[in-house]
């Protein structure tokens, strides 16, 4: 028999709460090992193979025998491609001191948080937030200030908003455009408004999650870096797995002033040091390739988000936005919380979700995870007769809830 001495564990490592989206997706493969057949829209995972000349590249760089340690920030090579692609795509003018590579998107976050919260630092995040959001300011010190937004304003906070949240011990503001979980995106005059009330409280730190930059159906992507005064205060976060399917090759990277990026190399170093190098060196192709292969798979985004848009609003009681990024939808359920049918109730969206993971073998995250419990987050990286088979057994399972 095994002994549970789990009492010896850190109360840091306690308070931690496990990642939502994981989890759903562990109980999704539980439930298929049982021989069900579950479709599983719970993670934030394009359905793309990584293109062929990445991969290319980085067999390129085995072949090379470019399989050591690189420098704690990233390689010279990735690095000076991720100035370069800042410059051009983006208009900021950066130096390779100012880039951090790190293992994943996530990795770059808690970097940023653990060099900048003290304990008694507030953290304004936008909400609906990604899942690892709060927990990471909760585990770097900081103190999480939530501020909602319903899905009447397409999930996104308002200036009037953040001013409102602002106090004497604000000391960094974190939200993500594309948006996971929402797929909203904000928009030049909205991302300018929120500058301007960030021009009159001049020591507040600002983290632009953009890995979704590339999957934007709207108009062009604006960094929030670029607007007039937020430069010096923005800290960029981006990465390889979304708009470059690249998801298992673990590879974020941020753009910070240069004394925060020193900052959070030091961190680096003392956790994981560099990220693999010959991933480095694949991720440097891709980027100064051309983006034919990404525009590819944003068409096909956008053709499924129409398509399950049109889905779901087939069901009674599914409120449904159009949102303008990412490959999620954030439906509201909750018509259908206090419902049953006959056998079982649907409570929240925890229930619900879990529900529809049981009995409809469809699998999505309940929206608590990302600080709204109305919704649930689908995610449409799938096939377009996946989806349609998803819905159509969410729909008709939903059927018999009065």
């Amino acid at each position: 028999m095994t002994t549970d001495n789990s009492h010896f564990l850190s109360d840091q490592i306690k308070s931690l709460g496990e990642s939502a989206t994981l989890k759903m997706s562990a109980l999704a493969r539980e439930l298929g090992a049982q021989g069900h057949d579950v479709i599983s829209l719970s993670i934030g995972q394009p359905d793309f193979d990584t293109p062929k000349h990445i991969k290319d590249a980085a067999k390129e760089a085995l072949d090379k025998g470019i399989t050591g340690y690189t420098p704690v920030p990233g390689s010279v090579k990735y690095r000076q491609a991720i100035v370069d692609k800042f410059k051009r795509e983006n208009g900021l003018d950066y130096s390779m001191k100012q880039i951090v590579v790190s293992n994943g998107a996530k990795q770059c976050i808690a970097n940023i948080c653990l060099a900048l919260c003290n304990s008694t630092d507030e953290v304004i995040i936008f909400t609906p937030y990604w899942v690892s959001y709060i927990e990471i300011v909760k585990f770097a010190g900081g103190i999480p200030v939530i501020v909602k937004a319903p899905i009447e304003s397409d999930f996104k906070v308002s200036a009037e908003q953040l001013e409102a949240a602002i106090t004497a011990n604000t000391k960094l503001i974190i939200f993500s455009s594309p948006c996971n979980p929402t797929g909203s995106v904000y928009t030049r005059p909205e991302l300018e408004s929120i500058a301007a009330v960030l021009r009159k409280h001049k020591d507040i730190f600002v983290i632009s999650d953009e890995i979704y930059e590339h999957i934007n159906f709207g108009d062009p992507h604006t960094s929030f870096a670029s607007l007039d005064g937020m430069y010096d205060r923005t800290i960029t976060v981006n990465g390889m797995s979304k708009g470059f399917a690249m998801t298992g090759w673990r590879l974020g990277y941020m753009a910070a002033p240069e004394w925060l990026a020193s900052a959070c190399a030091k961190i680096q170093g003392q956790f994981t040091s560099g990220a693999s190098a010959f991933g480095q060196y694949a991720a440097a192709v891709a980027l100064d390739s051309d983006l034919s292969a990404t525009k590819e798979m944003r068409k096909e985004f956008e053709r499924r988000k129409h398509m399950i848009i049109g889905l779901l609003k087939e069901i009674p009681g599914f409120r449904v936005n159009d949102p303008q990024g990412a490959f999620y939808i954030f439906p509201n359920v909750s018509d259908y919380f206090g419902k049953t049918n006959g056998k079982d109730t649907i409570i929240d969206a925890d229930s619900f979700a879990m529900e529809i993971l049981n009995n409809a073998h469809v699998a999505c995250v309940s929206g608590s995870a990302f600080g709204n419990d109305d919704c649930i987050r689908i995610s449409y990286a799938a096939s377009v007769e996946t989806l349609r088979e998803a819905v159509r057994r969410i729909k008709t399972f939903l059927s018999d809830f009065k």
